[in-house]
């Protein structure tokens, strides 16, 4: 684990944050931005198996995991901001593969509207380019009331049972404990930093037809949060995507089905040797 002070940022609230992030080797540098309400241990398995590709580097989001929270609220741009820091951080000017899982594929979309010419990839995980509908935002309002008032235990199980495909949840006991703990150690002001900015994030979908840069989508066959319609649509709509649907996983295939998951990211990044 690594940490670097952030700088001031006047839609953060209080000043400088640090910022826990891990990397590795100095290969094709991949950014993978974890999901909600989760940390960079969602990666651990990629972190392992890809570094003979690839430059893994995944950060903490402010408020998660071994990041210092800052004053609700957040939003996308915070985020890609942070992570853009975190690039200049470790002196990576050129462009890198982004990677997100659900809210880290917002804040991916995010990153190519701030920084297009800091993109050569995008590797999108579980999630979409839509904004949320006024029924997910009141759910997402909701939420954040839960947690002020009950402790981000109660959110973490609320979500578990729909984080997993159903056979998943039921038989792999230490990964329901695994993705618990990611869950539990997230800050109050980031689970309610994050919802903030999933509610008021603007709409990718516009954005797709002018993302000329390779893509990988992978999803789950079985994912409970996001219909695998969404990411069929996101293929459809992007020019050079492929996507890869993952059996027997939900939201997080990368870590219900990591051997399939980090083989289809492992032949998506041999393409960046070949260019």
């Amino acid at each position: 684990m690594n940490d670097v002070t952030g700088p001031e940022n006047s839609s953060a609230g209080e000043g400088g944050f640090r910022m826990s992030y891990e990397d590795s080797c100095d290969r094709v540098p991949v950014l993978l931005i974890h999901g909600y309400p989760l940390s960079n241990m969602l990666w651990d398995i990629q972190l392992n198996d890809l570094t003979d590709i690839s430059r893994m580097i995944a950060p903490d989001l402010r408020g998660h995991g071994m990041t210092d929270p800052t004053e609700p609220p957040y939003s996308m741009g915070l985020f890609a901001e942070d992570c853009a820091g975190l690039l200049d951080h470790l002196g990576i000017t050129g462009p890198v593969v982004v990677g997100g899982l659900s809210m880290g594929g917002y804040v991916a979309f995010e990153f190519c509207r701030r920084y297009p010419e800091r993109v050569a990839g995008l590797i999108l995980a579980a999630t979409r380019s839509g904004a949320d509908s006024a029924e997910v935002k009141e759910a997402r309002d909701k939420a954040a009331g839960v947690a002020i008032a009950e402790g981000t235990a109660a959110i973490a199980e609320g979500m578990l049972p729909k984080l997993l495909a159903p056979d998943n949840y039921e038989a792999q006991p230490d990964l329901v404990d695994f993705v618990r703990e990611m869950m539990q150690e997230t800050s109050e002001d980031g689970v309610v930093g994050a919802l903030t900015a999933m509610r008021d994030r603007p709409a990718s979908t516009p954005d797709l037809p002018a993302l000329d840069v390779p893509v990988l989508i992978l999803h789950g066959a079985e994912d409970q949060l996001i219909p695998l319609a969404e990411a069929e649509a996101m293929a459809a709509a992007l020019p050079r995507a492929k996507l890869v649907v993952v059996p027997g996983a939900g939201h997080l295939p990368n870590l219900e089905q990591p051997e399939i998951f980090n083989d289809a990211v492992r032949e998506f990044l041999e393409i960046f040797y070949e260019e």
